[in-house]
């Protein structure tokens, strides 16, 4: 009998990162905020008569690596999983503040989009930080010894 210590079973959690790369791609295309002031709504790809650029591309990217980096069962793989994520979420967070922050007086309304982007990449983390990956057991052996057996 396999006893598990959460509620999920870790050979998921892949599946709900891949998930969640997916609904982050999604989210670029969904709007993240609205300029009723200039009459401008704002998505992660298309952010015209704004200088906020296309943050949704650096999203494509990290979601792309994390998807190779789940499904590749290595260590390796795993570690740079995680750096990937952080990334992502650290540009997740910035986006959030940077996008919706008011400009001289001019408050954007938040969209779904962006806490849909930021919610994903939270969980794209959860699941980078808890991968289904199995480690060989290393044999254990006991030493040589140069001396003979003692009798006693």
């Amino acid at each position: 009998m396999r006893e598990t210590l959460s509620c999920i079973d870790m050979k998921y959690m892949k599946w709900f990162g891949a998930l969640a790369a997916i609904l982050l791609v999604v989210a670029c295309f969904l709007p993240w905020v609205t300029i009723p002031s200039r009459g401008l709504v704002v998505t992660g790809v298309d952010s015209e008569g704004t200088r906020f650029g296309k943050p949704g591309f650096f999203y494509f990217l990290t979601s792309t690596f994390f998807l190779l980096f789940s499904f590749v069962p290595r260590i390796w793989a795993k570690r740079a999983n995680l750096a990937v994520t952080a990334l992502n979420l650290a540009w997740g967070i910035r986006n959030f503040f940077i996008i919706t922050l008011c400009r001289a007086g001019d408050c954007p309304e938040k969209q779904a989009g962006i806490y849909l982007a930021l919610a994903a990449s939270i969980v794209m983390l959860l699941a980078a930080l808890f991968p289904d990956i199995r480690l060989k057991e290393p044999k254990t052996t006991t030493p040589k010894s140069n001396f003979p057996p003692t009798t006693v």
